[in-house]
Order: structure tokens, then C-alpha cells, then sequence
């Protein structure tokens, strides 16, 4: 680790010294990236500094162990060797997280899908209530939270929603919410008062650049309608809302949000951008194409990642075992607790691969 951490400093010293080299500035895209790689380093070797000074201590209180004879100073000595004993086992520790690979969509935009899945109506109203779960953990976080498109039911459920979140390390918080999510509960339209299970299903997409995805305009249609929303509120008599279809890959995107039709069509082709990305990293990727298989499945009962019971007042995330009984909480968008352990367990499953 100490070998790999000394290589990464000489980069970043390097990195430090072509950041304000006037010729480098000069060449802003060339300038942009090194200050981008720079900054992701910074922590790392922030961490590393003080391991180093940490280090430095404890050897010149060993050294200083051995030839002090006064009893009351050797043992103040013991006693400061021992504490930076376990500091520098922490700062290993968290150099060990820092190093390990990072996921180069972490930093980036989000787009979000919701779909009702398996259940009926109580499915499509269950992703209206995730969709404003996602919603109010943003507002709580500072993310900026934009509808793309949304496709409701007469009753105030979601068949579908796109939203855009941006925000610091947006990716990074959202990606585990990919996946089947599962309802228990008595539905608003159930006269019985009977529990049912639904689902709708999650998807995490990372917002690309127009020089990550490229779209050839031969492989796409674009097409003009009418934006309307649910109750007839938010129509449009003009043709503002944009629908592309992408031939190649059979992916249709669409954006109505926007009373104006240049911003629908930005965020459609930001939406298309995301989508091809994701499939073609699929394509790709076997092993990654499994895991999105598993992770967001068709919408059928028997296949999810999280299962929040209402009677119980519980939600249980099965990827790791781990569950809250703060539902209504959860639910009004306090989902911190949850990400934290799934980011947790993320990263210990790394670490054991890494040590395998």
C-alpha cells in the first residue's frame, strides 16, 4: 500500500505543478482535466500527510523510548506511542477506503426512472410515493430535483416519471436505488382493509456528456406534441414537448416538462444520452449486464432489493439485510440511514475482493 501511495504522490506533485503552468492553463480543456484528477486526489493525500507525520512521531518516540531513563518520560512516552498506535491503525483504515476504485460517475447528475410495476392501480400509487420520497430527500439535501417527464393515472398514481437530480456526488448517493422495490400495505382502494403487494421498480442512471454518448442524427427521430398533465393542468396549446426515438436501440425518450420546446429537447437528449450509455454498457459488460438484470428485474414480486411494510412498520433492504422501523420518516425522504449502510457495505465487499 505504502509503495502504491508513493507513486500516487509523485502524481499528484506533478499534477500540482502543471496546474499552474501558464501553458497548461492555456490549453483550457487539457487545464480542466488535470485540475479535476488533482481535486480527486486531494483527500487521499490529505490522508496520506497525516499518516506520514503520524508515522514520523511514533518512530521518534521509539527511538526516544530507548534512551530515556527517567520513569515518569518513559512513560508519557508509552502512553503517546500507544495513542498513535491506533491513530495511524485508523488512518490505514480510511487509506484503505481511499484507494480503492472509484466509480467514475460518482460525481456525476442523476437521472431518475420510476415505473409501476406488479399490482394494479396500488402499484402505479406506490411509485407516486417513491417518486415523493426521492423528491423530499432531495429538497432536505440540496439536490435540485427537475420532473423530465411524468405519465399519471386518473386515481394520482405514476405509470412512469423521469426526473433530473443534480447536486455534489449525486451518482454516488442514488446508485443503490436501483432495483424492484415492494409495498405491503392496505390501499387507498382497497374497501376491505386487506394488506396487498405491489411494486415498482428504480433506475439510477448517470447524467453523460455530449462527448461521452455520441448520437448520430441519421439514427434518430425527433417529434413534436402537445405537453399535458394530469387533470388537464399544464397543457400546452403549442407543440413544446419532444419525443426521440433512438433506431438503432429501439430507446424512446420523451420530455414535456418544459413549457419551452429548445429546454424539453435539452433535457430529452440529456435523457437519451443516459439511457444509451446504460445500454451500451450492458452490451459491453457481461457481468454488468447481469447485475442490472438482477437489480431491476421486470416488476414481478419475487424479484426485489427492498420491501417496505407498513404494518410492520418496516423497511428491509435484502441486499444486505438491513432494516429500519421508521417508515413514515423513511417515506418523507430520510433515507440517509439506509444509503450510509448499503455505501458501507459497498465498500467492505471491495475490500475483501481486494484482499482475496
Amino acid at each position: 500500500m505504502l509503495e502504491k501511495l508513493k507513486v500516487i504522490k509523485d502524481k499528484f506533485d506533478a499534477l500540482t505543478a502543471d496546474i499552474a503552468n501558464p501553458d497548461i492553463i492555456s490549453d483550457t480543456k487539457n487545464w480542466q482535466a488535470k485540475v479535476k484528477e488533482h481535486s480527486s486526489l486531494q483527500p487521499l493525500m490529505e490522508e496520506y500527510e497525516l499518516y506520514a507525520k503520524m508515522k514520523k512521531d511514533f518512530d521518534d518516540a521509539i527511538a526516544l523510548l530507548e534512551t530515556e531513563t527517567d520513569p515518569e518520560m518513559k512513560e508519557m512516552l508509552e502512553l503517546e506511542q500507544n495513542e498513535l498506535r491506533d491513530k495511524i491503525k485508523e488512518s490505514e483504515e480510511r487509506l484503505k477506503l481511499l484507494l480503492l476504485p472509484k466509480d467514475e460517475n460518482d460525481s456525476k447528475n442523476v437521472i431518475l426512472e420510476i415505473r409501476g410495476g406488479a399490482g394494479g392501480e396500488e402499484s402505479s400509487l406506490f411509485a407516486h410515493s417513491l417518486l415523493r420520497m426521492y423528491q423530499m430527500y432531495c429538497d432536505a439535501h440540496k439536490y435540485k430535483f427537475e420532473i423530465l417527464n411524468l405519465e399519471e393515472t386518473e386515481l394520482g398514481g405514476v405509470k412512469e416519471a423521469e426526473a433530473m437530480i443534480k447536486g455534489k456526488n449525486a451518482y454516488a448517493r442514488f446508485k443503490f436505488e436501483s432495483g424492484v422495490h415492494r409495498v405491503q400495505r392496505v390501499p387507498e382502494t382497497e374497501s376491505q382493509g386487506r394488506v396487498h403487494t405491489s411494486t415498482a421498480t428504480v433506475a439510477i442512471l448517470p447524467e453523460m456528456e455530449d462527448a461521452e454518448v455520441e448520437i448520430n442524427e441519421k439514427d434518430i427521430r425527433i417529434d413534436l406534441f402537445r405537453s399535458s398533465g394530469a387533470g388537464g393542468q399544464k397543457v400546452n396549446k403549442t407543440e413544446s414537448a419532444i419525443r426521440i426515438t433512438h433506431f438503432p436501440t429501439g430507446i424512446v425518450v420523451s420530455c414535456q416538462d418544459e413549457r419551452s420546446q429548445t429546454q424539453n429537447r435539452e433535457k430529452a437528449f440529456a435523457m437519451l444520452r443516459a439511457k444509451l450509455y446504460d445500454f451500451y454498457q450492458q452490451q459491453k459488460e457481461a457481468e454488468y449486464s447481469q447485475n442490472r438484470k438482477n437489480q431491476v428485474g421486470t416488476g414481478d414480486r419475487s424479484e426485489r432489493i427492498r420491501t417496505y411494510n407498513f404494518p410492520q412498520g418496516r423497511v428491509t433492504d435484502h441486499r444486505i439485510g438491513f432494516s429500519l422501523y421508521n417508515i413514515d420518516a423513511f417515506m418523507d425522504g430520510d433515507l440517509d440511514e439506509m444509503i450510509d449502510a448499503l455505501t458501507l457495505a459497498d465498500q467492505q465487499q471491495k475490500l475483501a475482493s481486494q484482499e482475496e
